[in-house]
């Protein structure tokens, strides 16, 4: 059995809880999280401070990271790598080459294993998006995001001064999409690919209007977007905006001898982010015990693991029941 431990404990935490019930090779040991343990409602873990984690250091094959990557990531994982396996997801791109040199240190040096920037994307989509400009070298490859809910943006609404809630969805613009895959050439602009929809609970007294154009017009976040504002009561907000979408689309277009026309696409629909992302997470938890098992210390990302393994069959019967 694969000894795992879920530290932080809020959306992604409960997936990873969830996840490792769906993995017989898997068991976890327990949620360590800076909350006082007993304020920590678990599906039936054991809950643990955060600070007495090193006392599980024999007890323990993968810590599986679920903070965020704005402050947390950056700190916890190459800490914790010191003394434990890991994985993690950080998702802030331009910060991930600066993120593995990080952990990538510390793991050797520590002779552990790390492997970062876990799920969707990055992850999935990076592996697809890796696979298809190998296999069409001429071709443009274009990301697509949602319909989802997005956690930045609908953060950046809920700051505004007279938005007492509000909420976020990346919509995809479906008819760019078919016409690429249609093979048709687009000189593509931001405004092109999405459409950003706004759900927004006013605070008493607000202006409307005001608060309409200031998210219009925010840069960074909606000025570059056709964006739709609707203003709804904080019941319907409640009743009709608490799941958790996402997902998107990985699309190369491309050509072979003589200008064939070949297209390759990638595409998830997810109901709830955080329970896939969690079940991504867990699988490449198994990829980590193994690469810690043959004394490959390091970090890794999805790029350098073998597909098999993340499967808890073995090679021989991969071969036999996938190929």
């Amino acid at each position: 059995m694969i000894r795992v431990a879920i530290i932080g404990y809020g959306n992604l935490g409960r997936g990873v809880e969830r996840a490792l019930k769906q993995n017989a090779d898997m068991e976890l040991a327990g949620v360590f999280s800076r909350r006082e343990p007993a304020t920590v409602q678990t599906d039936g873990a054991s809950a643990y401070p955060l600070a007495e984690l090193e006392d599980y250091k024999e007890k323990l094959d993968v810590c599986i990271l679920c903070g965020g990557s704005a402050t947390d990531l950056p700190i916890q994982t190459p800490a914790i790598t010191k003394n434990f396996n890991t994985i993690d997801s950080f998702d802030t791109h331009a910060k991930i080459p600066e993120h593995f040199a990080n952990v990538d240190r510390v793991a050797k040096e520590h002779q552990t294993v790390s492997i970062i920037s876990t799920g969707w994307d990055p992850g999935l989509f990076s592996l697809n998006r890796l696979y298809a400009q190998s296999i069409l070298p001429e071709g443009e490859t274009y990301t697509f995001w949602g319909k989802g809910v997005s956690q930045g943006h609908s953060d950046a609404l809920r700051r505004i001064v007279g938005v007492a809630d509000a909420i976020q969805y990346t919509i995809p613009n479906n008819d760019v999409i078919e016409k690429l895959k249609a093979g048709e050439k687009m000189n593509l602009t931001t405004r092109d690919k999405h459409l950003r929809e706004c759900f927004v609970v006013l605070a008493e007294g607000a202006d409307e209007e005001a608060i309409r154009q200031e998210i219009v017009t925010m840069p960074n976040y909606f000025d570059e977007y056709d964006t739709t504002v609707h203003f709804i009561s904080a019941e319907a907000l409640k009743r009709d905006h608490q799941a958790m979408p996402h997902g998107g689309t990985v699309l190369r277009t491309g050509t072979t001898h003589e200008k064939t026309k070949q297209v390759i696409e990638y595409n998830l629909q997810l109901e709830s982010n955080p329970e896939f992302t969690a079940s991504v997470l867990v699988a490449y938890a198994r990829a980590c015990a193994r690469l810690a098992k043959e004394k490959r210390y390091g970090a890794f990302t999805v790029l350098d693991i073998a597909p098999s393994y993340l499967s808890p069959i073995d090679d021989a019967t991969l071969r036999r029941e996938l190929l």
